[in-house]
């Protein structure tokens, strides 16, 4: 009798032994930029600060630069060129352009087969932009935004999808007003 209760205590206590040494790995929370909005959206905008990237408007060269997380792809006289690409089926770019060592204008194109996906992203920026510089003006397929606030220069964000049935396809120019 003595036998088998030692043996039952000895099957309990591997029981829990065994259970307990089962470790969960600790569960790590990614802080996101802009909760609400697609995932992907972060890896594009990156920052809240700045009209893009962290980036305004008249900046340098080399702010931009300095805000970016990559060297440029291409590098010519008055463009900084990027090129990144967040996932297997999306790819966007970003040609920074500069007068004087000045920025002047910020052209984006975001590119996916994911038409979905596509859909989501140009809704979100549509959103982030309405909600940073309100009152945007929708024509012909473009969404306009005007800034005229404070002491920034007046500048222009205008948005467009210009997808086709197989491929999403988003169009994003930044640019100072005259």
């Amino acid at each position: 009798m003595r036998t088998l209760f030692q043996i039952s205590i000895l099957i309990c206590t591997f029981f829990i032994v065994s259970c307990e040494g089962e470790k969960k790995e600790p569960v790590q929370t990614v802080t996101r930029i802009f909760p609400g909005y697609h995932f992907m959206l972060d890896e594009i905008l990156r920052t809240k600060d700045g009209v893009f990237r962290g980036v305004e408007l008249n900046s340098s060269e080399a702010a931009v630069r300095k805000a970016e997380p990559t060297e440029p792809k291409e590098i010519s006289p008055g463009h900084l060129f990027y090129e990144y690409m967040p996932d297997s089926l999306t790819n966007f770019s970003i040609d920074y352009t500069f007068r004087d060592d000045s920025l002047q204008e910020i052209n984006v194109q975001i590119s996916s087969n994911d038409l979905e996906l596509a859909s989501y992203l140009f809704c979100d920026l549509k959103d982030y932009y309405a909600n940073k510089l309100p009152n945007p003006i929708e024509d012909k397929g473009y969404v306009v935004y005007n800034c005229y606030e404070g002491q920034r220069k007046p500048f222009v964000v205008t948005l467009s999808d210009n997808s086709s049935p197989s491929k999403g396809i988003i169009n994003m120019l930044i640019y100072k007003d005259q």
